[in-house]
């Protein structure tokens, strides 16, 4: 790998001086408002659905076109990153965030918001596996990293997590528009100073950039996500709207895998998921993410609709959750050292199992203790396994190709919470419709209406009034808290897999110095592949074979992965 350091960066040379826990700082400001515009707009679609009167089509894309651009973009803008320096594309994500946060701000028309989101979506693809690569860089010791890492996955849990409190706060202070504004002036403070301290990192560099296979990802990302968001949303699976842009995007993926596996310089070596940690990792914060999101979801109906909390006193209610991310976060760099990644992230999907099946025993009434004690152990068991999953997959990767494996864990992450609003979603319906089929005294019509979900059911109640509308209200509580009951336990049998593939993982930490490091960025690749799950080897890697003019490489002890 090859570091460039700036006049103005003199004491932050990549790998030493204090200053890179300045840069980490820098960093993490820049991750913490990508997280809170993924989730701040949320409570203000009521406002802006009443000042700008959009279509339910285009309300749709206001809410989804961040998310969407952003995840399709992430292995495009990762990789680019690794050709052209990552700190240019981050300079460049941070501009662009802050001219399309005015723009959202003040967009007087659903189409201009809409337009504004893409390009926060462009913005936040730039940044966010670059933050990640950088940090790669910077902390080439691998104990530095882990806790830099914990840091780093903390504030994003902090992000996603005050997003809603922050957003239902700004709206009924000021106007929606202020939720994009908020960005602006942070914007203006971290693009001169990351300018500044920020250190220039980039890849080897050798061949021209794959610009063919970078549109070949996005499409195919693209189409996947958008595939699996109509799921989410209830749209028939074998529908063209759903299922076509799931089979293009895969087909395009699957292409994009068949031409980097043939180009002598790939965009992304595909050589790094022959690796058992790395593609064990990746698998880890898919499973992590799609329990996470799909949860938070549910929970966040099951606190305003039948618990009738605002959406203040909803964001409140969850952030033990957050403060519990926080603390395993902080703690995870030491808790990777003392139990390796194998049990870390075993038993932090183990924990979060728990926590899903304790919340089991929510019902009809508001049980404060319950909930508390639940999310504390959801928060901390998912971002224990988040951490472990996250340091395990960047340490596997080899530095000169950082940024594309932040982009691959940046967009597992993104199809993550898109499969478990998809998928938890779809079992909710499924255990919730049944329940309002034959409710008494209510029209068969009206029973199908407040099947679609519970917020519909509450205004086909309050429509038919009366004691129809009354049972029908009770029969939609008591159907939305079974259904409710049915995905906790579906997910902690999903989590309990994430468990099961973490054996996969290594045993112990390894701490060496980083094999690019003794090796040099040509040759970080041996010539024969380990995957380290061969038959006596307990997790540990065979013999590394390297170029005869080196050294040869120390076999790994036992249970740990080389890298």
């Amino acid at each position: 790998m090859s570091v460039t350091t700036t006049a103005g960066a003199r004491l932050r040379a990549t790998g030493g001086g204090a200053n890179r826990w300045v840069v980490l700082v820098v960093l993490c400001v820049s991750l913490l408002l990508v997280a809170l515009d993924a989730t701040v707009l949320h409570v203000a679609v009521p406002a802006v659905t009443e000042d700008l009167r959009p279509s339910s089509t285009a309300l749709l894309w206001i809410v989804d076109a961040y998310p969407l651009v952003c995840a399709s973009l992430l292995i495009l803008f990762g990789t680019l990153g690794d050709r052209i320096g990552r700190r240019r594309v981050l300079l460049a994500g941070y501009g662009l965030f802050g001219v399309a946060s005015a723009v959202a701000a003040f967009a007087d028309t659903p189409a201009v918001l809409i337009a504004a989101r893409a390009l926060l979506g462009v913005g936040g693809a730039m940044i966010m596996p670059a933050t990640l690569s950088i940090l790669r860089a910077v902390f080439p010791d691998r104990r530095e990293r882990a806790t830099a890492i914990g840091i780093w996955t903390a504030v994003a849990a902090v992000g996603a997590a005050t997003g809603p409190v922050l957003g239902g706060f700004l709206v009924e202070h000021f106007w929606w528009g202020s939720v994009f504004l908020i960005n602006i002036p942070l914007m203006a403070l971290i693009l001169p100073l990351g300018r500044w301290l920020l250190p220039e990192s980039k890849g080897s560099g050798d061949g021209p950039w794959d610009v063919l296979g970078a549109l070949m990802a996005a499409a195919g990302v693209l189409g996947v996500v958008l595939g699996v968001k109509r799921a989410g949303a209830g749209g028939p699976v074998l529908s063209v709207e759903t299922a076509g842009p799931l089979l293009l995007g895969a087909a395009l993926l699957v292409l994009f895998v068949r031409r980097q596996r043939r180009r002598a310089h790939p965009l992304i070596d595909m050589r790094m998921f022959a690796r058992a940690a790395f593609t064990t990792s990746v698998g880890c914060i898919v499973l992590a993410m799609l329990a996470l999101v799909g949860l938070e979801l549910i929970a966040v109906q099951y606190l305003q609709l039948v618990l009738d909390l605002s959406p203040v006193e909803t964001g409140l209610r969850l952030l033990p959750l957050t403060f519990a991310a926080m603390a395993a976060g902080a703690t995870g760099s030491y808790t990777l050292r003392r139990v390796g990644p194998r049990r870390m992230v075993g038993w932090g999907f183990v924990l979060t199992a728990g926590a899903v099946l304790l919340l089991v025993l929510m019902g009809q009434h508001d049980r404060p203790l319950l909930l508390t004690i639940g999310f504390v152990l959801l928060g901390f068991g998912l971002q224990t396994t988040l951490f472990g999953a996250y340091e395990s997959m960047l340490s596997e990767a080899p530095a000169h190709s950082a940024g594309g494996a932040a982009a691959i864990g940046e967009t597992s992450y993104q199809l993550g919470a898109g499969m478990g609003i998809a998928l938890l979603g779809s079992v909710m319906n499924a255990a919730y419709a049944p329940g309002l089929t034959h409710v008494p005294g209510v029209p068969a019509s009206a029973g199908s209406a407040a099947a679609n979900s519970l917020g519909e059911a509450y205004q086909v109640a309050a429509g038919l009034g009366g004691p129809a509308g009354e049972a029908l209200r009770t029969a939609a509580r008591h159907a939305f808290v079974h259904g409710l009951h049915v995905t906790l336990v579906v997910s902690a049998g999903l989590l309990l897999l994430g468990a099961l593939m973490a054996v996969r993982l290594p045993r112990v930490m390894d701490c060496r110095p980083d094999l690019d490091a003794r090796l040099g960025a040509a040759d970080s690749w041996p010539e024969s592949e380990g995957t380290g799950t061969g038959p006596g080897t307990d997790g540990d890697a065979p013999v590394v074979h390297v170029p005869a003019r080196r050294e040869p490489v120390e076999p790994a002890r036992a249970g740990r992965s080389t890298r």
